[in-house]
């Protein structure tokens, strides 16, 4: 079997896979106690900080692999690599507007990323799973918000 096609199937079953906390915290804010929105908030927070700071590495193991790219390519992708983890660090000093700035966090790796991506000549179809998993990730934290609000029970 083509050893590109088991990568590619184990990354995406791998992509998917980590965007479980998400739904079931998101699904928790709606379906489990009021009492508790609050802490699924602070759990699905945590978690995007984890799998935000993980996006950066990306771009660090890229450079590890292209010796081909210019010094000022190179420098560009070795600071934006960095960005990812203090966007998400940021994100926990002010927690009411920390998961906003998560969920813009996402969505700018996703831009910053497409771009990048096609100088490390990453497949089209990861870029594509990017946008998907970040579709998902950060319409699950949307969700979670609208659930705090609406259930009225939200205390950082």
């Amino acid at each position: 079997m083509n050893p590109h096609f088991l990568n590619q199937r184990l990354i995406r079953i791998l992509g998917y896979v980590g965007l479980i906390p998400f739904v079931l915290l998101t699904m928790a804010c709606w379906l489990g106690s009021p009492d508790w929105v609050s802490e699924f908030i602070h759990g699905e927070m945590a978690y995007g900080v984890a799998a935000l700071s993980f996006l950066g590495g990306i771009h660090w193991g890229a450079m590890v692999l292209r010796s081909d790219l210019s010094a000022e390519r190179t420098r560009k992708a070795l600071i934006w690599g960095v960005m990812p983890t203090v966007i998400a660090w940021c994100s926990t000093l002010f927690f009411a507007y920390g998961f906003p700035l998560l969920m813009l966090g996402f969505v700018a790796a996703y831009q910053v990323d497409k771009r990048l991506f096609v100088w490390y000549g990453l497949p089209t179809w990861f870029t594509e799973l990017r946008y998907r998993l970040t579709c998902i990730s950060v319409g699950a934290m949307v969700l979670s918000m609208i659930a705090a609000v609406v259930r009225g029970n939200f205390n950082a």
